[in-house]
């Protein structure tokens, strides 16, 4: 157990890399992935993930080619992706998983939006796709996203290379986070043993509030939406409004009254890009979505 999916990310880096190591992520991606990687004084490399039909793919011989190129000695994997909300299909993930075998690379999976998968697509956990993923990943997830809980501050790490769990472990300890709040714990039981009925209705609103989203604005603005196979997160793309990002966030700030994550902050593959947040009382989704439309509107 660990406190968060993030803290287990800098544990994992902190064990099972040295200083000046490169890790490599995947861009866009959550802030906190380059936040960490820098902070622990290791060397970001950042593979831009491509875009096609309105959502990301990996470009497994570029992604390869900067493994190799770089030295890369750990990956970290978004799965469900935030803030494209692109859950990874069993291929694209064992093709992963044999690259980053192939040149000796250490998976560090963050799969925290693992339970909420979306019409109709199902979450693939990347170490029972292969016996020999098990070798070489560290799966971190937790329940705080699914249930609503996150200040309860408690999630986990599958490791079942005993080498790895033990440098892991023996960082945890070192970094004296080795105590977990007991009601996290409690929470987090509770919730995956009663919680399925909540789970599945919270699915069907978030699936409601997407795609009056997408339909409103693909409808009425220029502004590109990126239909999430999984999460709650919309990626906005306002390229066509050709606003430099300073502008756009002002813009949106100040004339439509909307805050979203700034796109700058998911890497510079973030440009001219926003994040909204579809987990929202519908009233709400539709005010966002009115005020975005009267600003933006075509």
């Amino acid at each position: 157990m660990v406190e968060g999916v993030v803290p287990g990310i800098g544990l994992a880096i902190q064990a099972l890399t040295k200083e000046n190591d490169a890790i490599l992520i995947n861009t866009p991606v959550y802030p906190p992935f380059a936040r960490t990687v820098k902070l622990n004084n290791r060397k970001l490399i950042e593979n831009k993930l491509m875009e096609k039909n309105g959502e990301f793919l990996i470009d497994f011989e570029v992604f390869e080619k900067e493994i190799v190129e770089n030295s890369v000695k750990l990956y970290i994997l978004c799965n469900p992706h935030n803030p494209g909300g692109r859950v990874w299909t069993k291929e694209e993930l064992i093709k992963l998983g044999q690259i980053c075998k192939k040149h000796n690379v250490i998976v560090v999976s963050d799969e925290i939006h693992q339970d909420l998968t979306l019409f109709g697509h199902q979450h693939q956990t990347f170490n029972t796709l292969s016996e020999d993923f098990k070798d070489f990943s560290v799966v971190l997830s937790s329940a705080t996203k699914s249930f609503n809980i996150a200040g309860v501050k408690c999630a986990y790490a599958i490791i079942e290379n005993q080498d790895l769990r033990e440098k892991y472990l023996q960082r945890r300890l070192a970094n004296n986070q080795q105590e977990i709040s007991t009601l996290g714990m409690l929470a987090t039981k509770v919730a995956y043993e009663n919680g399925s009925e909540w789970l599945n209705e919270l699915k069907n609103v978030l699936e409601k509030n997407i795609t009056y989203i997408e339909s409103e604005l693909h409808q009425k603005t220029k502004i590109k939406v990126m239909k999430p196979q999984g999460t709650y997160l919309i990626w906005l793309d306002f390229s066509e409004y050709q606003l430099e990002d300073k502008v756009l966030d002002e813009k949106l700030a100040k004339e439509a009254g909307v805050i979203l994550n700034k796109g700058i902050s998911f890497g510079k593959a973030g440009q001219a890009h926003a994040r909204l947040n579809a987990a929202a009382p519908f009233s709400l989704i539709q005010e966002a979505s009115k005020r975005l439309v009267e600003t933006f509107k075509i």
